[in-house]
């Protein structure tokens, strides 16, 4: 997801869910997601709050603290990053304290592993028992309410069934796992993570809360109903645990920025056509359309009041 090339973009071309008997939790049915990325807690060394999200009355429901990286234990940096620094940083601990805060108003705070800087997740396939617990600490350390597996590099599907293995053995039933993978790869079509979705929620779908999938950037289009139609249509992954991913603003990708009246007429048919729609996630917060840097929070305000009536 996360601020991806136009050259990456150019290469884009009723099933029971089985898997583990513990469910991931759901929301009810008439609570649609309004799911927020929050990557840049900076921009011009100034501090990014979240806490507009709750204060402003948005509906918003989930944020998803980006990017979390798995270092290469013999390399120069910290184990875990957040971003370019550790998490434990000083910097951080602003937003950390206003996370929690969003928790105390019932906002979900999830953390987004991976992205396109790659290493995470090769890391977590060749090595788990060096690198999974670095993760389920970090997790346990800031208190979370899951993750989200954003795997845009190769990693087998036995690789990714025991990292979800392993967050719901440690985590219990109610730690929300997500995942985020480009819009095509939940139609058969082009897929950034080696592995096959459909197997994998053939396998793991009763402990994955959702996939935030990627409509654009060449992977898919929120113009329209068609590209999120396609994956509905083919009966496997119902409409409930997808939630259609787009831009917040035609700065934050290569291409397929959505203006907010044409992404409320889309959400608005996808809601009427599809019984639990699962909402909508927006890449990223700090300058999201159309309120822009000064008032980001205007763009949760304005696709919940689509969705939640």
């Amino acid at each position: 997801m996360k601020r991806r090339s136009v050259l990456l973009a150019a290469l884009a071309a009723t099933a029971a869910s089985g898997g583990t008997a513990m469910a991931a939790r759901k929301p009810s049915a008439s609570d649609k997601r309004v799911v927020v990325y929050y990557q840049t807690q900076y921009t011009n060394g100034t501090y990014v709050s979240p806490l507009a999200l709750t204060e402003r009355n948005t509906g918003v429901t989930d944020v998803l603290v980006a990017a979390v990286h798995l270092n290469d234990l013999n390399g120069p940096y910290a184990p875990v990053h957040l971003n370019d620094d550790p998490p434990h940083s000083a910097r951080y601990d602003r937003m950390w304290r206003d996370l929690k805060a969003l928790q105390g108003k019932g906002v979900h705070v999830l953390a987004m592993v991976g992205g396109a800087a790659p290493g995470s997740f090769t890391r977590l396939d060749n090595e788990f028992g060096t690198y999974y617990p670095l993760l389920r600490d970090f997790i346990r350390q800031y208190d979370l309410d899951g993750v989200d597996l954003d795997v845009e590099e190769e990693m087998s599907l036995a690789g990714i069934e025991r990292v979800i293995s392993a967050l719901r053995a440690d985590f219990g039933p109610d730690f929300l796992i997500t995942l985020a993978p480009v819009g095509s790869a939940l139609k058969g079509g082009g897929n950034l993570s080696g592995f096959d979705y459909d197997d994998l929620y053939r396998s793991r779908g009763g402990d994955i809360a959702w996939f935030n999938a990627q409509f654009y950037n060449g992977w898919g289009r929120m113009n329209s109903t068609a590209d999120y139609d396609a994956i509905i249509a083919r009966g496997l992954i119902p409409a409930s645990k997808v939630v259609a991913g787009t831009l917040t603003s035609p700065a934050n990708g290569g291409s397929g920025y959505v203006g907010m009246t044409t992404l409320k007429s889309t959400l608005r048919a996808l809601a009427a056509k599809h019984r639990g729609f699962g909402g909508v996630a927006g890449w990223e917060y700090f300058n999201s359309a159309p309120g822009g840097t000064v008032a980001p929070w205007k763009w949760a305000a304005e696709v919940s009041s689509v969705l939640k009536r």
